[in-house]
Order: structure tokens, then C-alpha cells, then sequence
């Protein structure tokens, strides 16, 4: 079953999912913290679509850079290291103008990290393997989810109400995640090495000489990304429905566990039926899960909605970049990807704001809805204008 996953992808893997124990220790109870510091729901949707613009805009430059100096591993170690540092940070300054300043440099390390290290995954595949590789990884990171919050549970359970620590103890699998990249050995790119950096906005020069496919499976995809705001505003569903922290937690942690097991199934699926068809069945979860959470009020419909948005994720997630790094050669995937990332985490921004000032003035209730019929008319749009992916990779003529 793992014959296709090399030595680079289990340490990719296992990185990540320190990591993410990290972020997800902290991820389900940050709306909690901030509102009880005093942020509105509005202001959190503000704070995490301009962090998610921030490491996007971040994701595209040094993704281009990578591919420009032929080198990924040390953008992956800085960025590592930044997102562990940021953990504490949020303890320490509590004031609105330093929390944005903590998320911003948690992002950035998003952004140094993310397309070199989806550009080490896409050299690891083939064309038909890169679903399993990607989905292979994007479950051990997912894992993450699953550890991070239960451990946040157990020490609640013990320390009731001590948020604050929480950003201390995240520090320790941050850190472990920077060490365990040193025992990757980077093989050089064929390329032509130019040390000096691009400019912040050359990577949206690839628009121009990218294929045709590319820019319909982007547009597609960042379409989708308008309306798929913030998962928090998720998770502040089940907080004001049920008023329980300790529930937040456990139907998050029920949610990564779904997506973590489902990951790699489906990316062995993508390979064999193609991923057009997988990330499609996403969309359809997706809708239904947005208008049942324009309803849900119990802890039961919680579990059942977010159980099948494990499985969304599943199908779309990985499946997303093994499509777009599926469409372009291997020394071009860090701004390919980057150029995605970017575009995405800006769409995030806007989604996010939008979303927090929907649910300001109308109710989470329309602010699901009005999701779940945007990614139908994004669903339509896939199904009929974006190519299924082929066994030879397109390239502009």
C-alpha cells in the first residue's frame, strides 16, 4: 500500500504532523481566547483572513525563490521555525496590534515553508501518484489535529480556564518538528541557480506562460476559496450553540481524526478514477455540510456534519495540489504552487472578513447558506470548464 511513499515523504510527513500539533493545540480555543481578551467575531474573521493573506502573498515569493536558488530545505526550516517562535508569542502580547503581529509571523512561516515543501512532495510522485503522495502527507499533518486538541483537552480537564498555557506547552512539538528536518538531504534541481531574491510580486508573472488547464483549475479553485471562509467561524458555531469549550475541542478533534484516516484512501483513490472526480465529490459533501450548519443546534448534528467535512477535506485538500503540481514540471512546482497559494490565501481574507460581517449582522445561519450556494454554481463551473487531468503533463506551446 505505501510502496510509492519514499523516505523524503515519511519525514515530510512526520514533520508536519509536529507541526501541526503545535497549531492545533492552540487552533480550536484561539476564538475562545480572543474573544475573551475582547475581540469580536468580526475582528477574528479580519485577524485570520489577513494572516491567511499574509502567508499567501509569502507562499507565492518564496515558492518562486525556491524554484530560483534550485533549493527548498532551508525555506522549510526557517519556516518551521518561525511558526514554532509565534506559538508563545500570543501569551505574551495580548493587546490587539501584537496579536495580529504573533498570527503574522506564524503565517509567514506558512508562507516560507509551503511551496518548497509541496515542491519536495511533487519531485517525491510520479504523475500517477502524486494523489497518494499528497494525501499520504496531508493525513500524517492531519494527525496533528488529532493530537493537539486532545492533548489541549487533557490539560483543561486538569487546569480548567489556563488558556494561556497552552501557548507555552505548543512551543515544544514546534520545535521538534525544526529538528527532524535535518535528517533530509536535499537533492539538487536541474536548474539554473540565481541567487539574488525575485521581486515580493514577480510570481505572478506565471499567470502569462502558464497552460490553459492551469489557469481554469485556478480560477476554479480560487472561486471556491471567495466563499470557504475561516473554519473558526466553525468552530464559534458549536461555542454558541452549545456554550462548551470542552465540546469545540472533541468535535474538532472527531473532525481531524475522520480527515487523517480518509486522506490516504482517497488520494490511492484519485489515482486510479482520476482527481477531477474525487475533488468533485468534495464539493458535494462541502454544500451539504454549509446548509446543514445553517440548522445544526445539537451536539449529535455537530458530530455527524463535521465527521462528513473530515471527508470533504479529504477529497479536497491534498487532492487540490497533486491537480495543480499534476499540470506543471517539477522545476517550475514552487511558483506554480505559490502563485495557487497566494491567490487562495487572499480569497481566505476576503471570504473570512465577508463571512465575519455576514454573521454580524445576519447570523451564522445566512452566512452558511449563502456558502453552500456559491460552492454549487463552484461545482458547476468544475464539472463543465475545467479538464479532467491527463497522463502527460500540459505545458504552454
Amino acid at each position: 500500500m505505501f510502496k510509492n511513499i519514499t523516505r523524503l515523504v515519511w519525514i515530510l510527513s512526520l514533520v508536519s504532523m509536529f507541526a501541526d500539533i503545535a497549531s492545533e493545540i492552540l487552533y480550536p480555543i484561539i476564538p475562545v481566547y480572543l474573544q475573551n481578551i475582547g475581540f469580536s467575531i468580526f475582528l477574528i474573521g479580519v485577524l485570520e483572513g489577513l494572516a491567511e493573506a499574509t502567508a499567501g502573498l509569502s507562499k507565492g515569493y518564496f515558492g518562486n525563490w525556491s524554484d530560483r536558488v534550485g533549493k527548498r530545505m532551508p525555506f522549510v526550516r526557517v519556516g518551521y521555525l518561525l511558526s514554532a517562535l509565534s506559538k508563545p508569542m500570543m501569551a505574551v502580547f495580548i493587546y490587539p496590534i501584537w496579536i495580529f503581529f504573533s498570527r503574522t509571523i506564524d503565517r509567514l512561516g506558512k508562507g516560507f515553508r509551503t511551496a518548497p515543501r509541496d515542491a519536495l512532495l511533487s519531485g517525491e510522485a510520479t504523475l500517477k501518484t502524486k494523489g497518494q503522495v499528497f494525501s499520504f502527507h496531508r493525513g500524517w499533518d492531519t494527525l496533528g489535529a488529532v493530537f493537539g486538541p486532545a492533548l489541549a483537552l487533557l490539560f483543561l480537564y486538569f487546569y480548567p480556564g489556563q488558556l494561556r498555557w497552552l501557548f507555552y506547552i505548543a512551543f515544544v512539538p514546534g520545535i521538534i518538528s525544526v529538528g527532524i528536518t535535518y535528517f533530509i538531504k536535499e537533492k539538487p534541481l536541474p536548474t539554473k541557480k540565481q541567487i539574488s531574491s525575485p521581486g515580493f510580486f514577480s510570481f505572478f508573472k506565471y499567470w502569462k506562460i502558464a497552460s490553459p488547464t492551469y489557469k481554469r483549475l485556478i480560477v476554479g479553485l480560487i472561486a471556491f476559496a471567495l466563499f470557504n471562509s475561516s473554519d473558526m467561524l466553525l468552530l464559534l458555531k458549536v461555542n454558541e450553540a452549545t456554550g462548551s469549550e470542552n465540546n469545540v475541542l472533541t468535535v474538532y478533534i472527531f473532525y481531524n481524526f475522520i480527515y487523517a484516516v480518509a486522506a490516504f484512501p482517497l488520494g490511492l483513490l484519485a489515482d486510479h478514477i482520476g482527481i477531477k472526480k474525487i475533488f468533485l465529490f468534495g464539493l458535494i459533501l462541502f454544500s451539504g455540510i454549509y446548509f446543514g450548519m445553517a440548522e445544526a443546534g445539537n451536539n449529535t448534528l455537530f458530530y455527524v456534519l463535521f465527521g462528513i467535512y473530515g471527508i470533504y477535506m479529504a477529497a479536497t485538500e491534498g487532492i487540490s495540489k497533486a491537480w495543480v503540481a499534476s499540470l506543471v514540471k517539477n522545476e517550475e512546482v514552487g511558483t506554480a504552487m505559490g502563485l495557487f497559494v497566494a491567490l487562495q490565501s487572499i480569497a481566505l481574507m476576503v471570504a473570512s472578513a465577508f463571512a465575519g460581517l455576514l454573521w454580524t449582522f445576519y447570523g451564522a445561519s445566512v452566512t452558511f447558506l449563502l456558502t453552500a450556494i456559491m460552492s454549487i454554481l463552484v461545482f458547476l463551473f468544475m464539472l463543465f470548464f475545467v479538464p479532467k487531468t491527463k497522463n502527460k503533463m500540459e505545458h504552454p506551446q
